[in-house]
């Protein structure tokens, strides 16, 4: 069995408009907050501003802890690969810290295919992870609901 994994990810809304990665599988494009898994000896704080550099090649600052998710796979459409998965992310509010300029890190995931500003008014018709962002983000930069989402894809 494998141990929970700590994940932290950034939550960036500019101008209406949500900063994710945009990635490939097998089924198309689908998109995810910045951000990745926390490792032995790293604050939640620290993993993400590293996992930024790495996947979006930006500084970040970070706010406030906005949203906990956690991802059990084996009650989700992926369970076939995702079985043995546990991951609780912990979503911060985050902006971009001037001088930074946005693309694909130095270490992008190996499905990240680039970064891409999604419409928060159109995020209902992406693929993204997870899926309740759509109706937590408004356009005006705002968010809505309860801090912990529990176990959602």
């Amino acid at each position: 069995m494998k141990p929970i994994r700590n994940s932290a990810k950034a939550l960036i809304v500019k101008d209406g408009k949500l900063l994710c990665t945009k990635n490939e599988d097998m089924f198309g494009t689908f998109y995810l907050l910045p951000g990745g898994g926390q490792e032995k000896g790293e604050t939640l704080q620290e993993a993400l501003k590293r996992e930024c550099m790495e996947e979006i090649s930006a500084e970040v600052d970070i706010g406030e802890l906005k949203f906990i998710r956690e991802y059990i796979g084996k009650n989700h459409e992926f369970k076939e690969w995702d079985s043995e998965i546990h991951q609780v992310e912990f979503i911060f509010v985050c902006t971009i810290k001037p001088g930074s300029k946005i693309g694909n890190g130095i270490v992008p995931d190996s499905m990240q295919t680039g970064v891409e500003w999604l419409e928060i008014s159109n995020l209902g018709a992406c693929r993204l992870y997870p899926k309740t962002l759509s109706t937590l983000v408004s356009s005006d930069g705002g968010f809505s609901g309860k801090i912990y989402l529990g176990d959602t894809n």
